[in-house]
């Protein structure tokens, strides 16, 4: 493991049983409060822009937002929220998805991307895949194309790579931590 890696590793707190007894909850503001740690994976996520030739950035509601948003600025790109449903005042485009227990929306401006557009869709993790897999299907539906997923960390027994590949249509998935 890179010594960048560790160092983001180490400011990731496990918080046992939470939300719900049984599940460890991958808290990452120890890494947000650390500006060292917080510029390695800035810079990290912006050199994958780079590398993929995105030209925009979306980020996920919630905590994607505050991974998305710097390193839009570092990569020199615009930055696109996709927000739960009901959250963005103007036209819309919505994707709803499947979650453990029911389902849930998802929604863009419809005017924020575009043909043209090549479309990074930023996270913090990536666990069983829905939200990231619904925002794949709104940046195409919107006209652009998908230059990739980048997220901070996969958590790989939850089996979201597997449940994406469909939908990434080819387009680069990049975990920089996988646990």
């Amino acid at each position: 493991m890179t010594e960048a890696r560790e160092l983001l590793l180490s400011r990731i707190r496990d918080v046992p049983d939470y939300p719900q007894p049984g599940v460890v909850f991958k808290d990452i503001t120890p890494l947000l409060a650390d500006p060292a740690a917080f510029t390695v994976l800035t810079d990290e996520l912006a050199q994958l822009c780079v590398r993929h030739g995105a030209t925009k950035i979306v980020g996920l509601e919630a905590r994607g937002f505050i991974l998305a948003a710097p390193v839009a600025i570092r990569a020199g790109l615009g930055f696109i929220p996709v927000r739960k449903a009901g959250k963005l005042p103007g036209a819309t485009l919505k994707q709803a998805y499947d979650l453990e227990y029911g389902s849930a929306e998802i929604e863009v401006h419809a005017e924020d991307l575009c043909a043209g557009d090549r479309v990074m869709v930023i996270d913090d993790v990536l666990a069983t895949g829905g939200t990231a897999e619904a925002s794949l299907h709104l940046v195409r539906r919107a006209g652009a194309e998908v230059a990739g997923v980048a997220v901070l960390m996969e958590l790989g027994f939850l089996g979201g790579r597997a449940r994406l590949e469909p939908a990434l249509e080819g387009a680069p998935l990049d975990a920089v931590l996988v646990v």
